[in-house]
């Protein structure tokens, strides 16, 4: 159970990873134009939100500098409403969240692989 935990851990990091190396050197307005750029923000954040899901309660009790419920709520918005996804939510939400959780969930990880 808390091995496939960890798994969940290392794709949310990973994903977020990917996603801000996707924004580097752009900007919002290229949200607008680079339709690629966009569908793959919007993924990478569905897959963070997807892997969140699948963390057991247990843990995301255990684990709570993490924001569970609004990443979970993200993937089920961008999923479940996708033709009204806010652009400068994504945007913001790679540029400004996802470094941190990037942080969060490294640190976690490191913790977990020296027990």
């Amino acid at each position: 159970m808390f091995n496939d935990d960890l798994t969940r851990l290392r794709h949310m990091r990973d994903a977020a990873q990917k996603a801000v190396r996707f924004a580097q050197n752009k900007t919002r307005d290229a949200l607008e134009t680079d339709e690629m750029l966009t569908l793959s923000l919007v993924k990478c954040i569905e897959i963070i939100g997807e892997a969140a899901s699948r963390v057991t309660r247990e843990r995301q009790l255990e684990w709570i500098q993490i924001p569970w419920a609004q990443i979970v709520g993200m993937r089920n918005r961008l999923i479940h409403a996708y033709f009204q996804i806010d652009l400068d939510i994504v945007w913001n939400t790679v540029t400004q969240a996802l470094p941190s959780l990037i942080l969060d969930l490294e640190s976690i990880i490191q913790n977990e692989e020296q027990k």
